[in-house]
């Protein structure tokens, strides 16, 4: 054997004992070190180089993701006549043994859905005759099955028997794994504070779950929907509604999420701060009664507590919480604010009191003081009494 013949075979034994390191389906790591119009190479360690079709190396709007030096992941798809890689699957697979590399390397192959059968569909890969069952052909319900007829898509073969004449496939496992792959960059992308839009995916009493893409989704809780208190969620959201919210939480690496709506709406408390005084008799709706008092919403997230002390005296301890209805309106007097804690302490205005410009004469309040003071001062004023319910 001459010398030249030598060091060809010597190439081709190393090449072959190369190859014989990777296996089909395996995830291997290489750098670009060439790339041309149909197909590129990627040295994959040593002095081995793969194969790789350019248009993997492309993205959805057929521009370059890579460049010559660049590092790449990619899938053994082949191993016959050296190493062939892929990114995204076997495109145009033309023969069975293609068919067999995408099995089981678990790529994508290209098929054209041509009738809907007993429990699935009919789907022309390669020549051959593969089957789709419904529940594989999308990762949600599909109303009318005749909708995919026709559509060429990106399947995975699941099964592959009989050297191929037997083939099952599914769409929606590939639309699976995109979405997950989705989710991890998403999820990566969203921070708290950051303002995002999805869409409703479904309204429950408690709130609703919000569709961020890529199968995330996070929970706009009702207290969350308005400043004012909602109690049907229903009625600020409707299922399929697009939504901007603030992303207000992120939980247990990312799998949960809290969103808000209210927070992109005006505070009604920085315009109370200004607004409101000592004294002053605003119209209220009384939306709770407690064991203490009522809260009173005076206007719409701006929401006040009137203590049972400051309603008039009834004769027994109970009664005055039957005086008032949930939903009931009426004028209200501002006893006591604290604004940086949001609170507000308001009294109940009763039948006959004079009001002049939005504040009550100041007979009508020592009336009122007198009438909650403790014979023995042990109680304290109203004002006092209102100061001590909201510290609580």
């Amino acid at each position: 054997m001459s010398e030249p013949e030598v060091e060809d075979f010597a190439a081709m034994f190393e090449a072959s004992v190369k190859n014989r390191r990777f296996s089909r389906g395996q995830t291997i790591e290489g750098t670009i070190v060439a790339i041309g119009p149909d197909t590129s190479l990627v040295n994959v360690g040593g002095k081995g180089e793969a194969v790789i079709e350019t248009a993997d190396l492309r993205d959805h709007e057929n521009d370059l993701e890579f460049a010559v030096g660049d590092r790449i992941q990619a899938i053994v798809v082949g191993t016959n006549k050296g190493i062939t890689l892929s990114r995204k699957g076997i495109r145009g697979a033309a023969t069975l043994r293609q068919l067999e590399d995408a099995y089981e390397a678990r790529l994508s192959v290209e098929g054209k859905v041509e009738a809907d059968v007993k429990g699935g569909y009919e789907v022309r890969i390669a020549g051959q005759r593969g089957f789709c069952p419904f529940s594989q052909i999308d990762t949600i319900r599909t109303a009318d099955p005749a909708q995919h007829v026709g559509k060429t898509y990106a399947f995975r073969i699941i099964e592959f028997k009989d050297g191929g004449k037997n083939l099952v496939v599914s769409r929606r496992a590939l639309l699976e794994d995109e979405q997950k792959a989705g989710a991890i960059e998403l999820r990566r992308s969203i921070a708290v504070g950051s303002v995002v839009t999805g869409r409703v995916a479904s309204v429950r009493e408690f709130g609703a779950f919000v569709d961020l893409g890529a199968g995330v989704q996070g929970l706009l809780h009702v207290s969350e929907m308005g400043w004012s208190r909602v109690t049907d969620p229903s009625s600020i959201v409707k299922v399929g509604e697009e939504i901007t919210v603030r992303v207000l939480r992120i939980e247990a690496d990312g799998e949960r999420i809290a969103l808000g709506l209210k927070q992109l709406m005006a505070d009604p408390w920085v315009a109370a701060a200004s607004s409101y005084e000592m004294g002053q008799v605003r119209t209220g709706r009384i939306t709770r009664i407690a064991d203490f008092g009522a809260f009173v919403e005076l206007e719409p997230g701006v929401e006040a507590l009137a203590h049972f002390s400051t309603f008039a005296p009834t004769g027994r301890a109970d009664a005055w919480a039957k005086s008032i209805a949930v939903g009931q309106t009426a004028p209200f007097e501002i006893l006591a604010i604290d604004v940086d804690k949001k609170r507000i302490g308001v009294g109940m205005v009763q039948d006959g009191a004079e009001v002049r410009d939005g504040k009550k004469v100041d007979e009508v309040k020592e009336y009122r003081e007198r009438q909650v003071a403790s014979p023995s001062g042990g109680i304290g004023s109203l004002a006092d009494q209102l100061r001590g319910a909201l510290k609580k």
